[in-house]
Parts: structure tokens; sequence; C-alpha cells
């Protein structure tokens, strides 16, 4: 188990690639609004003399938003990214990537022609050493800076439209804390406390699923790039029906801090995590960016929240119940959407009726309601390592919906959805670009399968497979206990033989004239008579 923890740490200094990209955060790209970093393996632009892609105008979408954000030029996220970017990589084949040095989910590889299917296995069926690979894996990604990506801590108009960049650097892992923020910010009007709350450009609609699906990908992308592990896939926690948090364990997500219950505890590498871009109120106050900044410890108290608002933790019946519906979305197309499989598995609708605007949260929302801490922050949610592992079981329960009613592309919304949530509207802050409609498809297109979705017999074999590999882990050690015993019973039979042989019987003792040579006075016959031997026998009773 150890050498995979140190294996990782060799590959602190391995590039990790997300948003925004470094090379693209400088006076000039920002000023002639270009980001096409060269690819190394050739020197050219987005890769161009390898065939991997070209420089291209970005294309945005003109079909008309939701009337739930009623402002147009206030927001850098509008119209993403042509704030910021109006020409970008736009990659072929399978390539893809701020530069197109990386490849399409699904595809490894050189070439990037080799398709491989991943599988994301339920948590607790992770041996041991996968548990540590995970938590050692997680926590790297925590303590390296990204080389190759930078997060933003101003807008474009206080960045001098360019002239004077506003970037700061963090980890790997924070870069997707800070993606999250992002994302699901207030829009800023101008001025402290000036602030619009009614806008999101990955919750409270459409895109919610799709968004989150493309947000996982790349995370986990990213944990095999900087630790050179092609297997690694992330976990999913199979919420439905649990009492507690199943996971709070210091050997998975942490437990509990005996001294403060809304800490981790001591015992658990994440108690030393610090948070940031948690303070909506605070940000919105002074209106301004998150800034990066260290803002404390993780924070998470579950089961002790507000039970007028989450009663407690979704059940199979309301999983079932919300994958019985229809239509992937409905009405307007937020919180207020009735019978919406995306707004009832987001929890605005209420698990039971379907109906919207529910008065308690239930499914996705009610998690994070339940824990009660840093995941309880829309934006600062991503800081609890448990974003990821309820995440993924979300997005298997829109996998199982996807199967179940294999949708056109459609009945994915073309208009009038809000902002950042029409089909073709590329995704907040992603570079490189993605259409939420590109995620509407099954994880099988995208290489990867759930363990919970396999049919029978491979569920009972991959639940069998942790306990398969512990026996392997441990063979050897009981091969020799194996040869060991064997060799001690080899011994033992020899002494008895030899012991036989050393105290045969003389000769002289062979045979009946033993018996009245050595014969003694008896005083208690052993059988009376056939009366009393009738009489024992009909008295005994067997356990049957």
């Amino acid at each position: 188990m150890w050498p995979q923890v140190i294996f990782g740490f060799f590959f602190c200094l391995v590039p990790s690639h997300q948003q925004f990209p470094r090379l693209c955060a400088t006076q000039q790209a920002l000023r002639t609004k270009e980001c096409c970093p060269l690819w190394e393996g050739d020197g050219s632009a987005c890769g161009a003399r390898s065939g991997r892609g070209f420089c291209a105008n970005v294309e945005v979408s003109d079909q008309p938003d939701g009337a739930q954000y009623p402002f147009s030029g206030l927001d850098d996220r509008e119209r993403w990214p042509l704030v910021f970017y109006n020409r970008t990589c736009q990659c072929a084949g399978n390539f893809m990537g701020f530069n197109c040095a990386d490849c399409q989910f699904g595809y490894f590889g050189q070439n990037c022609n080799e398709r491989r299917e991943s599988l994301r296995r339920n948590i607790f069926h992770l041996s041991r050493s996968e548990r540590i690979r995970l938590v050692s894996y997680l926590n790297l990604a925590k303590q390296t800076i990204s080389r190759d990506y930078v997060v933003a801590t101003g807008t474009y108009s206080e960045m001098g439209n360019g002239t004077n960049p506003m970037f700061a650097d963090v980890s790997v892992y924070d870069v997707f804390v800070w993606m999250h923020y992002y994302v699901s910010r207030n829009a800023l009007l101008g001025g402290p406390g000036n602030v619009w709350t009614d806008v999101d450009f990955a919750h409270w609609a459409p895109a919610f699923l799709p968004w989150h699906r493309v947000y996982l990908l790349h995370w986990e992308h990213e944990i095999r790039k900087l630790t050179g592990d092609m297997s690694f896939t992330i976990p999913y926690w199979d919420w439905r029906d649990a009492q507690a948090c199943d996971v709070c364990t210091d050997d998975l997500m942490g437990d509990r801090n005996p001294q403060d219950p809304s800490l981790l505890s001591p015992g658990s590498v994440f108690s030393s995590w610090r948070v940031l871009c948690s303070q909506a109120d605070n940000y919105n106050i002074r209106g301004v960016l998150c800034d990066a900044t260290d803002e404390g410890p993780v924070r998470r108290n579950p089961g002790n929240h507000n039970r007028n608002l989450v009663e407690r933790l979704p059940t199979s019946a309301e999983v079932d119940f919300t994958l019985s519906l229809t239509n992937y979305d409905t009405g307007a197309m937020d919180r207020t959407a009735n019978m919406s499989f995306r707004n009832t598995l987001e929890g605005f609708g209420d698990p039971q009726t379907g109906l919207g605007s529910s008065s308690r949260l239930g499914m996705h929302a009610a998690l994070h309601v339940f824990m009660n801490g840093s995941m309880s922050s829309v934006q600062g949610s991503a800081n609890d390592p448990i974003f990821l592992l309820h995440h993924a079981f979300v997005d298997s329960i829109y996998e199982q919906w996807l199967r179940r009613y294999t949708p056109s592309p459609s009945q994915y919304p073309e208009s009038n959805a809000p902002i950042g949530h029409n089909s073709e509207y590329h995704m907040v802050p992603f570079l490189p670009l993605h259409r939420n409609r590109e995620y509407f498809i099954s994880s099988k297109d995208l290489g990867y399968e759930y363990s919970h979705l396999l049919d029978a017999s491979q569920r009972l074999a991959e639940s069998m497979r942790p306990y398969l590999e512990e026996l392997q882990d441990v063979w050897p050690w009981l091969l020799l206990a194996g040869l060991f015993g064997g060799i001690v019973t080899i011994v033992l039979a020899a002494a008895v033989l030899a012991a036989k042989r050393r105290y045969r019987r003389p000769s002289w003792l062979q045979g009946r004239s033993w018996k009245s040579a050595l014969a003694l006075p008896e005083r208690q016959p052993l059988i009376l008579s056939n009366e009393s031997v009738e009489t024992n026998h009909r008295n005994y009773q067997t356990t049957m």
C-alpha cells in the first residue's frame, strides 16, 4: 500500500489541466482575446502541425434565454467565453484540451486511438489498498499547485479589460473548488451589496446534470495525469436509505472531531485541509469575487441540520419515483418545474409527488444540507471531498434515467432555459469548451460505467473483488503457514510412530494370557445385566 502513496508523490510535478490556462492568463492573451497555446509535441498552436487541432473563432448560440436573468453585458459568464477569449483551440478526432494535448473522455494512448471503459465503484467495495490510494490521491491533489492553470480573482473589467491580469495560483484540487464557486456565484451588478442572486450557470436548470458530469470527468482526468495512474476512477457513495454519514470514517472521508463536532477528526488527513471560496454572503456584501485565500478548515456536522428543510437522507423509494418521471425538464425549467426528472433529482421537486418549489429539499440537495457544514454552501461545497462521492452517485442516477428512456438530443431544451442552460451554451468556466447537449448521452459513450448498473453476475463478481484482492495480498502468508503446518504434522506423525516402535508390547503379553496376568479384582461390574442395559437405553435421549 505504501508504494502507491509514495508513487503518487513522485508525480507531484506532473502538469495538471483545468481553467484558466496559465499561458492564456497573460496581458497579451487577454487583450487579443486568443487562447491557442502551443502543443509541446510539435511546437505549434493547438498541435496544428500534427493534425491535432487548430485555432478557430468561438461560435456561440443566439438562442434566447429564460427570463430569470434580465441583464445583458454585465457578467463575464454571459456568452461564455467571449468576454475573455473569442479564439480557442478546436481539436480534431479524439483529441481534447486547451491546446489539444489530451484525449477525449474514454480514449487513451499517444494518438488517442485506444478505447477503454472505466468502472466507477461503490466506495464500500474498494479494497483497503484502494481506499488508501483514494485518500492519498485526493491529498496529493490538494497539496500540489497546478502548473498549467490559475484562477481568476477579479472580473474582466477589474482587470482593465486585460491590461492588469488578476489571477491566483491554487492546488489541482482547489482549481475545481474555484470552478464550482465561479459557475454558481451571484452576478455582480456593480458596487457593494449590488448582486443578482437568481442566476446559476450549473444549477437550478437543465444543465445541472450535464455540467456536473463534465466536472467529474475532468476531475478524474486530472487525478490520472497528476499521479500517472490511468486506472483511477471516482468511487460513489450509495446514500439510499442511509441513517448517517456512512463514509465519515477516518479511513475514508474523516470522522467527527470528539472535541468539536463541526470539525473533522485529527485522525483524518482531511482535518488539515483549508477551504476557499466558501463565504458567499461576504463577497456579496463587498461586491467582489472570491480571492482564493484561506478561509479555515473543512467543516461538517452530519445529521445536526435543519429538520424543517430536510427530514432525512433520500430513500430507495424516492429514487425509484424520480426515475419514473419521463420528462427530463418541464415548464420554466427552473426550481418551479413540475414532474421534471432533473428538478426532482436536483432536490427542488418533491420526490414523492414530483411537484416543484417543494418546501422541503430532497434527493441531491438533501444530502448537501444533511452534511451541515462546508457541503451546505452551494458555492463552497466542493471543498468537502464527500462532494465527489455524492455527485458520482447522482450522476449514476442520471445515467439510469438516460438508459431507461434513451432520449433524443432534441429533448434537451434548445432555448428559453435559464441563462447558461440552453443546449448549445458553452459550459462555464471550462476551457476546453463543452456544450451542454454533448453530455446528454450515456456514460458508455464517454468511456465509463457504474458497478451497480452492471448485470447481476457482474455485480456479484464486483462485490467479491475486494475480498479476493485482500486474499491475494495474504496468500503467500497463508501458503507459508500451510507449509509450516504440514511440516509440524509430519514431525508429530513421525514422533508418534517412533514412540509406538519404542514401546511395543513384549511378545509374552500378546494374546489372551495377559488378561489373567494383569487382572485386578473387579469391585463393580461394567455391565450389570441385560435388564440394566435395556433400562439405560430407554432413558438415553439424543439431541435430535
